[in-house]
């Protein structure tokens, strides 16, 4: 199964529809995944799930006004295809038993350079 990070910026109409149909009245503190990312930051998150991909998508107030504001007529329905860049696989290094993240593409994981 593939893991994908999605940040606001980044975030498709479909990923937004899903988030949507499984949050319709909005996400609870119990329902966000924490964990820190390379750089020691603390990345907070909420799940959806396809078939064959776990999305997790960054929780930030814009994200709620996104849910909030949705609808789904707004979009193309070719917007709901976009492609989306996948999490790094965890490898473990058996020389000192650390776990090391392998170089990622296109993804935005920090917010502190982000203009709103």
């Amino acid at each position: 199964m593939r893991r994908v990070i999605v940040d606001y910026k980044k975030l498709t109409p479909e990923i937004l529809a899903l988030l949507v149909d499984k949050y319709p009245y909005g996400y609870d503190d119990d329902q966000i995944i924490s964990f820190k990312n390379a750089k020691n930051e603390l990345i907070e998150c909420v799940e959806v799930r396809t078939a064959d991909t776990i999305y997790l998508v960054k929780v930030s107030k814009k994200l709620e006004t996104s849910m909030e504001n949705y609808d789904v007529d707004d979009y193309d329905v070719d917007d709901l295809n976009e492609p989306i860049v996948d999490l790094p696989e965890k490898i473990i290094n058996e020389d000192d038993d650390d776990i090391v993240d392998e170089p990622i593409d296109d993804v935005d994981v920090d917010d502190e350079d982000d203009i709103d």
